[in-house]
């Protein structure tokens, strides 16, 4: 597994806590802070992690207004914590990430919504992120 995957798993968990936990992203990223502090080894990921989630809470309005303007009849609160997340991290690095090419991130989403979420969860990702991958600038 790449660092960036890891990375994308490490954010991924950050966003799943807070919204879980309903606590906030910045004391859902404290806990994982301070895991990272005490696991040198997942050190090359945690930096990637960080740049994802305080990308995902810098652009969260406009990521969620075209989370619920893309999913066609489904709402944030109605889609499962898990598919949130990993929509949030696929648009941000679609559209705020020059150094991921939109496949890469897409592919990446589907990947996880294949291996953490729902049978439907997959195809739902993919077309919601391809997209809004088509209205964006190239990578």
């Amino acid at each position: 597994m790449s660092a960036r995957t890891k990375a994308r798993k490490r954010a991924l968990d950050v966003l799943y806590v807070a919204d879980v936990r309903q606590i906030t992203v910045a004391q859902s990223l404290a806990i994982e802070a301070e895991r990272a502090a005490n696991e040198p080894a997942r050190a090359a990921s945690w930096l990637y992690a960080r740049e994802i989630v305080d990308g995902v809470v810098d652009h969260a309005e406009e990521i969620d207004e075209l989370i619920e303007t893309y999913s066609q009849g489904w709402t944030l609160a109605r889609m499962p914590v898990i598919d949130r997340a990993i929509l949030r991290i696929g648009i941000w690095e679609i559209l705020y990430n020059d150094a991921i090419p939109h496949a890469v991130a897409i592919d990446e989403a589907v990947e996880a919504a294949k291996v953490l979420s729902t049978a439907d969860s997959a195809g739902f990702v993919n077309g919601l992120l391809g997209r809004i991958a088509q209205t964006a600038p190239s990578a």
